[in-house]
């Protein structure tokens, strides 16, 4: 007889407030934008119908701030875990983008050589495994439930990988892990503890802003939610254009 099934499901924070586009890291003072904590209701909401038992998150307040709504309709503690961090990265507190800023500085050249471990921050397998330590512990202590982790997008992809059977090193761009997206890793078997299935979702697909629809790799949202203007609309998308300059 196979043990029940656990699921363990990684949710990516939500949009953060980062006006200059700030490849922030692990970088202090990041918090959710008005959109951002809109989308952290949204993934709460969708995940608080599920058999949730656990809703662990990273330390760094984006991803707190997004566990909060879950937690508290499920009348849970928020879980604290320094493997589900963001990774180290060289670049922190740095501008990033393909046209502009680092790639065009001589001075970055050196760290960007490797893109297979990668050269730049931490190395992919080191990421892997914390990521999948966290989710083993996560899957033995709920074991027959559901449990969340509330992480951030190159641990929650990496983890993915890992958990397909798949290379880690990869194109940034074809990540798929959007904000306050859910990827869920079950659990079954003889003693519940292979992997049977790897699931992907989209709660929050509709408060996504318009650019970072065409963006997989963002360092996050520039623009807040305005009062009056609908998620998606072509309102939105004039907004952010008249903030962000012409793309």
């Amino acid at each position: 007889m196979s043990a029940p099934g656990t699921t363990v499901h990684l949710v990516r924070h939500g949009e953060v407030y980062n006006p200059h586009g700030v490849l922030y890291g692990r970088a202090p003072g990041y918090r959710l934008s008005r959109r951002g904590e809109a989308m952290a209701d949204r993934v709460g909401e969708a995940l608080a119908t599920r058999d949730v038992v656990a809703v662990t998150a990273s330390p760094l307040e984006r991803a707190q701030q997004t566990a909060g709504p879950l937690a508290a309709l499920l009348g849970l503690e928020i879980g604290t875990d320094e493997r589900i961090i963001e990774s180290e990265n060289f670049f922190e507190g740095a501008r990033f983008t393909i046209r502009r800023g680092l790639l065009l500085n001589p001075q970055a050249w050196p760290k960007l050589w490797n893109p297979f471990r990668p050269s730049w921050g931490e190395a992919y397998d080191e990421v892997a495994a914390r990521m999948w330590a966290a989710v083993l512990d996560a899957r033995a202590a709920a074991e027959g439930h559901e449990a969340v982790l509330v992480s951030h997008q190159l641990p929650v992809w990496v983890c993915r990988l890992h958990a397909e059977g798949r290379r880690l090193w990869h194109d940034p761009r074809s990540r798929q892990c959007t904000l306050c997206s859910v990827t869920s890793v079950v659990f079954g078997g003889e003693d519940g503890t292979d992997v049977v299935a790897v699931g992907y979702a989209e709660p929050a697909a509709d408060l996504i802003p318009v650019a970072d629809r065409r963006a997989n790799f963002s360092s996050g949202g520039a623009g807040e939610m305005l009062p009056g203007v609908a998620p998606g609309s072509e309102q939105e998308e004039a907004a952010e254009a008249e903030v962000d300059g012409p793309r």
